[in-house]
């Protein structure tokens, strides 16, 4: 019988990811000529840690209990060109009405006309998926034809049936609204679940 080996370890193909710049308005935005994915996802569903997570990093993005805390969009260089989007967290309650319609109009416009944008996941607590804000970015990006990814946050938080049992259901439900568009994973920051089967779809979208 023939000797099975284990596979080599793979490299992080994020773990050189490190702050660029944040931007509050178009003009500060890197040339639209590189590859990004954009990170989205309601306040405190968990998106910094998942984007440390994929980049191996413990603090590439500031975790906050503080929600809103991201109000630009931050970018993050994977290499020149390449780059990873912390978009504003949604959901927040705190925030003067013109900064929502200020950053509503930012975004929409980056969505409708970003040419380096080649990827799009939402970050979705399990716990509470598929909010009307997680559908609406997705909507974006499916509109755009960009590739989508949600990522169900927080799965440490339940049991496996649970879990089987959420993702069956939002898997269905976006299913149904975008067709086979959407690709949706179980996802742990803090249990390392599902993180490179995430890492490898967004390295992917960068072409690394």
């Amino acid at each position: 019988m023939a000797k099975t080996t284990n596979p080599p370890h793979q490299p992080n193909p994020l773990n050189a990811a490190r702050y660029l710049l944040s931007a509050h308005e178009a003009r500060q935005l890197p040339p639209d000529d590189g590859a990004e994915v954009a990170f989205a996802g309601r306040s405190n569903a968990g998106k910094s840690s998942a984007l440390n997570a994929l980049a191996g990093h413990n603090a590439l993005a500031r975790v906050s209990k503080t929600p809103g805390r991201t109000q630009q969009l931050v970018y993050f260089e994977v290499k020149p060109k390449q780059w990873l989007v912390d978009l504003p967290g949604y959901g927040y309650a705190k925030v003067p009405q013109e900064l929502l319609a200020h950053w509503q109009a930012f975004i929409d416009r980056y969505f409708q006309t970003r040419n380096a944008l080649k990827g799009l996941v939402v970050v979705m607590d399990i716990r509470h998926p598929l909010k009307d804000y997680d559908r609406l970015m997705l909507g974006y990006a499916v509109r755009r034809g960009i590739p989508a990814h949600a990522l169900l946050t927080k799965a440490d938080k339940l049991g496996r049936g649970q879990q089987a049992e959420t993702l069956r259901k939002v898997k269905n439900e976006l299913f149904s609204a975008f067709g086979d568009t959407v690709g949706v994973q179980a996802f742990s920051a803090e249990s390392r679940q599902g993180v490179e089967e995430a890492r490898a779809v967004v390295a992917g979208w960068l072409g690394l």
